[in-house]
């Protein structure tokens, strides 16, 4: 991937030990782990974006391209999934994680920058589907039983492709979060991250895992490349050029 640039900000490729050194402990701040680890075996197989302005790091995630379905074996969600559901997907998968920004909020530009340069590897490595996990903060999800309602109300993923369940501690959300009160308010619930991708056409797996380590709960997100509505499909590759 050819670095982006825009406004002062630049989104590329981390290069060499002492840049991935850098992101990691920028990557720490955002996902503190109770063992003090952050470093996993995901990173060595894994491309490293990093949005930065005025030397500073504003933004960063990870991502791995896997040849077909079967190969998502090796990715981070299949460590809490069972993604055999869809080992038999004929194209490329990207699978996304460990995506955040700087604390305090960031230019609207920042996160132009980062999906633009997610949509260029995308494209560039023919990507049918792109996956992750979408982190809540705190792992009890009585805090988060707003957003688990809208997801159980709208956006569980087709029954032929969820994945299955694997992790020690799962949370049945859909029978436990209750009714839908104020879409609005639900919406608002949800991550950041989750709601771009829902806004891309994603959909959610139909239970959520518990993670103490990092003091999340998160869900298996998907989004079907072809079918990303028209309007944002055009912007994101506008910005990725």
């Amino acid at each position: 991937m050819e670095p982006i640039h825009k406004g002062g900000m630049v989104a590329r490729l981390v290069h060499g030990r002492a840049e991935l050194d850098r992101v990691l402990a920028f990557r720490r701040r955002a996902f503190p782990h109770r063992h003090g680890r952050e470093e996993d075996a995901q990173d060595a197989l894994s491309a490293h974006v990093v949005v930065e302005g005025a030397g500073e790091v504003l933004a960063y995630f990870r991502v791995m391209l896997f040849g077909w379905g079967a190969g998502l074996q090796q990715g981070y969600a299949a460590r809490f999934y069972d993604v055999g559901p869809l080992s038999g997907y004929a194209k490329p998968i990207a699978e996304m994680g460990r995506f955040c920004v700087a604390p305090g909020g960031v230019h609207p530009d920042v996160l132009r920058l980062a999906w633009g340069a997610m949509t260029r590897i995308v494209d560039e490595g023919q990507a049918g589907l792109l996956v992750g996990c979408s982190s809540f903060r705190g792992f009890g999800w009585e805090a988060h039983r707003a957003g688990l309602a809208l997801l159980a109300a709208e956006f569980i993923g087709p029954a032929e492709h969820l994945p299955g369940r694997k992790a020690t501690e799962v949370v049945d959300y859909p029978s436990l979060a209750g009714p839908v009160t104020d879409r609005r308010a639900s919406l608002a619930a949800l991550p950041p991250l989750l709601r771009t991708y829902l806004g891309m056409g994603g959909w959610v797996s139909d239970h959520a895992v518990v993670d103490r380590e990092l003091d999340t709960l998160h869900v298996f997100t998907c989004v079907e490349v072809d079918r990303v509505p028209a309007a944002r499909a055009a912007s994101l590759r506008a910005v990725a050029g």
